[in-house]
């Protein structure tokens, strides 16, 4: 048996190593690609369930087909709402850190600004620097567990509004081209939904937090003590011990459950170059611990801005 009490022989060959004691485990020695047995990836997915996070090294002959075929034998693909997707694909995006906008250097959710964001992201390394440019992801389930019980009921009750449109001031090294770049096409449509902050995963029955720096408000609470409110709870999300940090290679992959994760990139590289692309799959409407589901309340087209005579 493995440290994660699946059989050997589910992944044949593979060996399983746990990277942190709450979140992150490796896969070692296997192939991913879209022509995996449906064992394997059973097993995969039973990974993520319980690790939240799981990494692969040497997967350098994945090309961006094959990198999506693999991530959508855990479903249909999500297309972010603003950005699309590299032509050839239905669902992958590029970061490049030479490009405006493309390093996500807070803590996040991916896509919570819509209803049914993503469960699953597929992010493979394809030029990574000499030293830093690692990322770190937090395990929203045990944040949650750690909350004194008067806080977790505190919790279960509040519904929080997320929007693309956030404050630029979140991102104290954003340049000018990426708050440009974050105007004029990640926020080309506005979106703002309303999350329950605690959600119940629809896989494990377990309860997440559901917040990150594309919250806005909280609903039916004035902003200050909101602001209050949500450093308290994002304050146990990215607690150390709740976290797991990858160091990058050329090649490596790792596989996130996005609705029990935060994950943030950390911006310490410098003028190198990153580049990583991303394969979402597409997730399920949140609900709230009384069966409430997420409603997504404005969805609007920017005016274009005016010419200039």
């Amino acid at each position: 048996m493995s440290a994660t009490g699946l059989s050997d022989n589910v992944i044949p060959r593979a060996d399983i190593v746990k990277r942190a004691a709450r979140i992150g485990a490796e896969i070692r020695n296997i192939k991913l690609s879209g022509d995996l047995p449906d064992q394997t990836i059973a097993a995969i997915n039973e990974l993520l369930l319980e690790n939240k996070v799981i990494f692969f090294r040497d997967q350098g002959h994945l090309d961006d087909a094959e990198q999506e075929r693999f991530a959508l034998r855990f479903g249909s693909p999500a297309c972010h709402p603003t950005l699309g997707a590299i032509k050839g694909t239905a669902s992958i995006i590029e970061l490049d850190s030479v490009r405006a906008g493309s390093r996500a250097d807070l803590w996040h959710t991916d896509g919570t600004f819509v209803d049914g964001y993503p469960k699953i992201a597929v992010l493979r390394g394809v030029v990574m620097p000499p030293f830093g440019g690692d990322t770190v992801w937090s395990n929203t389930v045990t944040a949650y567990l750690d909350l004194a019980p008067p806080l977790q009921r505190l919790a279960d009750k509040l519904w929080a509004v997320h929007s693309n449109a956030f404050d630029y001031a979140i991102m104290p090294r954003a340049s000018e081209l990426d708050k440009k770049h974050l105007d004029e096409v990640f926020t080309k449509t506005i979106y703002q939904t309303e999350h329950p902050v605690v959600r119940v995963h629809p896989e494990t029955g377990e309860r997440t937090l559901l917040l990150g720096a594309l919250v806005q408000r909280f609903v039916g609470i004035p902003k200050y003590d909101g602001q209050k409110l949500f450093d308290l709870f994002q304050s146990h999300i990215t607690a150390l011990e709740n976290t797991v940090r990858w160091s990058w290679k050329e090649g490596d992959v790792a596989m996130w459950d996005n609705r029990a994760t935060q994950h943030y990139a950390v911006n310490d590289y410098g003028d190198q170059h990153r580049v990583v692309r991303r394969a979402t799959v597409a997730g399920e409407v949140p609900v709230s611990i009384d069966g409430q589901s997420s409603v997504t309340r404005i969805k609007t087209a920017k005016e274009p801005a005016p010419e200039v005579a």
